[in-house]
């Protein structure tokens, strides 16, 4: 996926999507704590590491901005939001950005070999930052396992255990990251600023 100039659409246009998609105002908190983490797994893999010449930012911080970029409709209407969000990003002509958003969910190319050798791609970064964020709260792989099988599983076996097969191969990642990671896992949430809201009033990060 990486290319010498990747086209995105900024973040005033990833606003306007979000605006023209109707993005949920707490879908878009969310997609805002998923890009800082994101960043911030970018920004420690540039110190000394082999994967560095091969990771775009802008791309990296984009589509983690716009990775649920169709959650509003499938909300509305049954569908795969990660297929339909890579759809979205491919007709505005973001074709990049549109493989990203299809795999946040569930990766396609999982090389576990490829990892602990130091070289990771954009597609693996936001699906490993949407791992670690619940809501717009910055928690452990353990902890968003056992929400989205608590919400999106509950009794279906088979779901159960498809949701846990694509948690260990995230598990397998994160292993493989922070190996290199100058920081460990348990202190991702440190290396993320978060602005603070005034006293009495809400943070709304689109202001």
């Amino acid at each position: 996926m990486n290319c010498v100039i990747c086209r995105t659409p900024g973040i005033d246009g990833c606003i306007q999507l979000m605006n023209e998609y109707r993005m949920l105002n707490n879908i878009r908190h969310h997609s805002l704590v998923v890009a800082q983490v994101a960043d911030a797994l970018f920004c420690g893999l540039e110190d000394g590491t082999q994967s560095t010449p091969l990771l775009d930012r802008k791309l990296i911080i984009t589509g983690a901005l716009l990775h649920d970029i169709a959650k509003t409709p499938c909300l509305e209407e049954t569908c795969d939001h990660a297929a339909l969000g890579g759809q979205i990003c491919e007709e505005h002509g973001y074709p990049e950005i549109g493989a990203i958003v299809r795999e946040h969910v569930i990766l396609q190319d999982h090389d576990p070999d490829r990892y602990r050798s130091g070289l990771f791609n954009e597609k693996e970064i936001v699906y490993y930052a949407d791992k670690r964020v619940r809501h717009d709260e910055i928690v452990s792989l353990e902890e968003r396992l056992i929400y989205i099988l608590d919400h999106y599983a509950r009794d279906d076996q088979r779901l159960q255990k498809l949701i846990r097969e694509n948690f260990e191969r995230c598990l397998i990642l994160e292993e493989a990251l922070f190996t290199i990671l100058p920081f460990r896992s348990d202190e991702l949430e440190a290396r993320v600023r978060f602005p603070q809201p005034p006293p009495g009033k809400e943070f709304d990060p689109w202001d």
